[in-house]
């Protein structure tokens, strides 16, 4: 895994109150001993104790204004969040509940192509697995990835929250951000701060659902529909788009939910799934016009620009099987 050093990017890192730079925190407070706090006198995480360190990750999370608690900062290193779901189960088990994402491969692809330069920065937003499909992300030894979520991991370098990303303006040239969105409390800020953040012409690749069951429990909050998803990226321009599944695959979801209620196990609402895998060929027949009104989930990469879709031009966008109404 190609991961840039934390003491690389470092210069890129700024307090997520205010933007300012970061320093060594002379009091040393948290789990670790790399504590920071912000430069800025008149800023609230001026003083001690800061951004704390929890195994050797800088917490950079304005508590007053996130889901993550100073208080509870030491938990973030625990390793649960690492394997988890499908994930755990051995390869051809995995492969049948949790098929190649090729959707995800073809777009990354794109992606890296048109990146500039001979050491671009990408930046993962909720990095702290490797998400299905993006696996060349860190395989391409051009480009220097940046990755944080709200746990510590093994393919992160800081922990925050992406409503206040700590990184400097026009410090990136890509942003990926899989399977994120739906589990944070205001996407459009968040879709602003992936803005802030990239440069001119700077890239980003989303991935987020639209028919599937809450997930993650208490850190599930938002679907998308294709025409929401677009709106929501309104200051990029598109280069495509479209269903990651279709209807199939919302199907093997909700079948899957459905035995968990019956039955009261999760266990046996995932069996169920497994033994209807073959449900997402289906997908291959549906339209994509059809597919469009059913995906389980969406994709948008686009370009970073200035100039704001306007209302109007999101009702033209619809790409449906839906007639006029």
């Amino acid at each position: 895994m190609v991961l840039a050093e934390l003491d690389d990017i470092r210069p890129l890192l700024v307090c997520p109150r205010c933007r300012s730079e970061l320093e060594a925190d002379p009091a040393g407070t948290g789990v670790g001993t790399g504590a920071l706090r912000c430069t800025a006198p008149d800023c609230a995480y001026h003083a001690s104790p800061a951004f704390p360190d929890v195994a050797g990750a800088p917490v950079l999370v304005d508590f007053e204004h996130s889901v993550v608690r100073r208080e509870a900062v030491a938990a973030l290193a625990s390793p649960a969040h690492v394997h988890r779901g499908a994930d755990a189960l051995p390869t051809p088990l995995r492969r049948i509940a949790k098929p190649p994402n090729r959707v995800a491969a073809v777009n990354v692809d794109l992606l890296l192509r048109a990146l500039p330069g001979p050491a671009p920065t990408l930046l993962v937003v909720g990095g702290a697995t490797v998400g299905n499909g993006v696996e060349a992300v860190y395989r391409d030894a051009r480009v220097r990835v940046i990755g944080f979520d709200i746990v510590t991991s093994p393919a992160t370098q800081f922990v925050a929250d992406a409503h206040r990303i700590p990184l400097r303006s026009s410090s990136v040239d890509a942003v990926l951000v899989q399977a994120v969105l739906e589990h944070v409390l205001d996407p459009a800020q968040v879709v602003a701060e992936i803005h802030r953040v990239l440069r001119d012409d700077g890239l980003v690749y989303a991935e987020t659902p639209f028919l599937q069951q809450v997930h993650a429990g208490a850190h599930d909050f938002t679907r998308f529909t294709a025409s929401g998803h677009r709106y929501l990226f309104r200051r990029f321009e598109e280069l495509s788009a479209g269903p990651v599944a279709g209807p199939g695959t919302q199907m093997l979801w909700s079948v899957d939910h459905l035995v968990r209620g019956l039955t009261r196990s999760a266990l046996a609402g995932r069996a169920t799934r497994a033994a209807l895998f073959w449900l997402r060929g289906l997908d291959r027949l549906v339209p994509p016009d059809f597919a469009q009104d059913d995906a389980s989930a969406v994709y948008f990469l686009g370009r970073r620009r200035d100039r704001e879709m306007a209302e109007a031009e999101i009702i033209a966008y619809y790409r449906g099987a839906q007639g006029p109404s």
